[in-house]
């Protein structure tokens, strides 16, 4: 991002970043213009509207596009791949089943949940969520109600793990930009992310799902457009049958579904990868391998997360498809057709970054702190509020981690009689800062929008309530233990 200084002062930079989001809702909800096409609009007129120069508007917009797509498009990407591949090679479906077998159908929301509380500790939101998308459809499917129902658990524990506990970037960054112990935040990411996400994330889940009737989209399921159309040709062909979600063709020839243990191996494999960058990490900072050595740095390359989900993708292709009898052509049609249904999701995903860009560019930080520099609330207060404050101006909850960590890590400095547990928890407190409020500047918001095939107004209802009360919920229970320890 360029670096431009602020030409305004605070007041007229909070009052436009308000303005901002007030047209972009009423240009996308009002209006019915098209989301991407509102976000690249009200981003450019801010742009403006705060002084960035002429000569770095178009810099700014792209820069704020481009490093958001960085590290979206590639893990939606494949993430749908792979989702497509377990969603058509039945992987989802035996998921679902063991997952209903063994806690019960009135119990599946909470499986689910359990199943993306684990799964997420390594992977990021967007990743996670994707893989995870076909597994809460199919379920949705089976046992009917609202989509939600399924759906909102899944996201808020993927959301939890995302904000609260390392090795996510964000509690990371913040721990280091405060001072605070990487194992003391994993400790109290844990004990306080779990409560949060079952009251907030697993409970307003239920709820919503009973007040909200959102049925499940055909996004990630066979299409017989795409690739499952029936041939007179091939024995045994039936006509297509409806399923839910999507239109599926039986075949008697329909190679039978993996197993049980295939898909959990295969979505574990990502995980094992990404612990294996985490640890080698951890060891060459503390000194116990050498953090130049090839091991280390070889390590650290398949452990990524986008190279961990190619290679996951690459096996899930060999082991979902050819071993199971289907050609070179037919799994390339597979993993292809899941690419045309996320491309609008990534460019608004996209072009919510670029939203988020220009407000960062436009010195917006810099205003919250002048604003809130004299107001002399207590640090894990006045950290959880300015975290809040950026979350809501820039979108991202990454950025407002980072941010916030940074503005508020003189404030600690310069604070007597804090403990390690203490510099945890303003960390954790931060992290709940910026989780809440999710709405049309976070690229997370548009990511459950599209996917969930929900209008804005229903996903600031549901998906940003369900943000809030996580956010508020983490925070409460860091503030009571900050006062109990």
């Amino acid at each position: 991002m360029p670096e431009v200084e602020p030409v305004l002062s605070a007041g007229p930079l909070l009052l436009i970043a308000a303005a901002a989001v007030g047209v972009l809702l009423f240009l996308i909800m009002k209006l019915k213009l098209h989301a991407f096409l509102a976000l690249v609009l009200v981003s450019l007129l801010t742009a403006l509207a705060t002084r960035i120069p002429l000569e770095d508007v178009v810099t700014t917009l792209t820069t704020g596009f481009g490093s958001t797509l960085a590290n979206v498009a590639l893990l939606v990407g494949l993430g749908a791949m792979l989702g497509r591949l377990l969603e058509h090679s039945g992987g989802a479906q035996v998921l679902a089943d063991s997952l209903i077998r063994r806690f019960g159908e009135k119990r599946a929301p909470l499986a689910l949940g359990v199943a993306a509380l684990l799964f997420g500790f390594p992977i990021f939101f967007d990743a996670g969520l994707v893989v995870f998308l076909p597994i809460v459809f199919t379920v949705a499917l089976r046992l009917g109600g609202s989509l939600l129902t399924y759906g909102l658990p899944t996201a808020g524990a993927f959301a939890v793990m995302h904000a609260f506990v390392p090795p996510h970037p964000g509690p990371v960054a913040a721990a280091e930009l405060i001072g605070a112990d990487i194992g003391l935040v994993l400790v109290f990411g844990l004990l306080i992310g779990l409560p949060t996400w079952y009251l907030g994330g697993y409970l307003f889940g239920l709820w919503a799902g009973r007040r909200y009737d959102v049925a499940v989209p055909d996004i990630l399921s066979d299409e017989k457009t795409l690739d499952d159309t029936p041939d007179p040709s091939v024995e045994g062909t039936s006509p297509a049958i409806a399923s839910g979600g999507g239109t599926r063709t039986e075949t008697a020839t329909r190679p039978a579904p993996p197993s049980f243990g295939t898909v959990v191996a295969i979505l574990l494999l990502p995980l094992v990868l990404i612990f294996l960058n985490t640890g080698l990490s951890t060891l060459a900072t503390a000194g116990a391998l050498d953090e130049e050595s090839f091991v280390v740095r070889a390590g650290q390359l398949l452990g990524a997360t986008p190279v961990a989900l190619l290679i996951t993708v690459l096996v899930a292709s060999v082991v979902l498809g050819l071993r199971r009898g289907e050609s070179g052509e037919k799994v390339e049609s597979i993993v292809n057709s899941a690419l045309g249904p996320v491309c609008a999701i990534i460019l608004i995903t996209g072009a919510g970054g670029m939203f988020g860009g220009v407000l960062r560019a436009s010195g917006i930080g810099t205003a919250l702190a002048d604003v809130l520099g004299d107001i002399g609330l207590p640090v894990i207060v006045a950290a959880f509020v300015v975290s809040v404050l950026l979350r809501v101006a820039q979108g991202s909850a990454t950025v407002a981690l980072t941010t916030a960590a940074g503005l508020m890590a003189p404030v600690v400095e310069a604070t007597d009689g804090l403990s390690g547990p203490d510099l945890a928890l303003i960390v954790i407190a931060i992290a709940g800062g910026a989780t809440v409020l999710s709405h049309v500047n976070d690229s997370g918001f548009w990511l459950v929008s599209r996917f969930f095939r929900m209008d804005e107004k229903t996903t600031l209802k549901t998906w940003t309530v369900m943000e809030t009360l996580l956010g508020t919920i983490g925070f409460v229970l860091a503030l009571v233990l900050s006062f109990i320890l």
